[in-house]
């Protein structure tokens, strides 16, 4: 799936594995207030260049990644979130 950024950067995002997913997934670890409620995210560049990484379907090279504003990777970490959490509602009974 190719996304356009708000910067006008054109991206493509890969059909990743089911186990590609589950590591992409297990690997965010969120900051929270005393009442759970989400205030950020913990070591939030590895994190970004990991999903970046994972789940870019193309360069992927330190040299590509490090021209992206930190806009164009939370961007694009956002729409990935989007489509790699569908299917998380609801177990089937």
């Amino acid at each position: 799936m190719e996304i356009k950024l708000k910067s006008g950067l054109k991206v493509k995002i890969k059909d990743v594995s089911l186990d590609e997913r589950d590591e992409m997934l297990d690997g965010v670890q969120y900051e929270v207030d005393a009442k759970g409620t989400p205030t950020g995210m913990k070591m939030m560049h590895s994190t970004l260049t990991k999903w970046l990484r994972l789940g870019l379907d193309g360069d992927t090279s330190d040299a590509f990644i490090m021209k992206l504003t930190l806009d164009d990777k939370i961007e694009i970490y956002k729409k990935m979130q989007e489509i790699f959490m569908v299917g998380e509602g609801k177990a089937s009974s």
